[in-house]
């Protein structure tokens, strides 16, 4: 598992893109994923802090491995919160679907009814990361924007 010790941490607690509404989102995914406990008594900040990879970070995960739980979490965590953030802009249900080989390659769709709103492709999910948290939020801007477009021009199919 790949952990970061509390004193390297990169996400600080005053960041301003914790309050924006898919990095909250993704504290509440995290935190309904967390079956132990874990994360009960950490700052939202710290929760999140995994997913920032800096260089230096990459640089610590093997180019050749196989994703762990906690890695393969925070991928459901993302795509569970842009599917929650579709449902808000669309009023209609989107399903996020993963599908991934042990090595972590693999596919990430959301459906609205019959429409497929998001097709990612994921490679090396055991390295899966952004470079900040305002990445994370760009990112999530750009599948958010084009599945609501896409339920727009396919109202029909999205109520299936």
């Amino acid at each position: 598992m790949y952990d970061v010790p509390e004193q390297q941490q990169v996400v600080q607690e005053g960041d301003p893109a914790l309050q924006q509404p898919v990095i909250r989102q993704m504290v509440v995914q995290l935190r309904a994923m967390d079956s132990y406990g874990t994360y009960d008594t950490w700052s939202d900040a710290r929760v999140l802090d995994p997913l920032v990879l800096t260089k230096e970070r990459r640089r610590a995960i093997p180019v050749v491995g196989d994703p762990d739980e906690t890695t393969l979490s925070r991928v459901k965590a993302y795509y569970n919160a842009i599917a929650q953030m579709i449902e808000r802009e669309t009023g209609l249900l989107a399903v996020p679907v993963i599908n991934l080989t042990h090595e972590g390659f693999g596919r990430a769709l959301i459906l609205v009814g019959k429409l497929v709103v998001v097709d990612k492709i994921l490679r090396d999910v055991h390295r899966f990361g952004f470079d900040s948290l305002d990445a994370v939020v760009a990112e999530a801007g750009k599948l958010l924007g084009k599945a609501v477009a896409q339920v727009g021009e396919h109202r029909v199919v999205a109520e299936l």
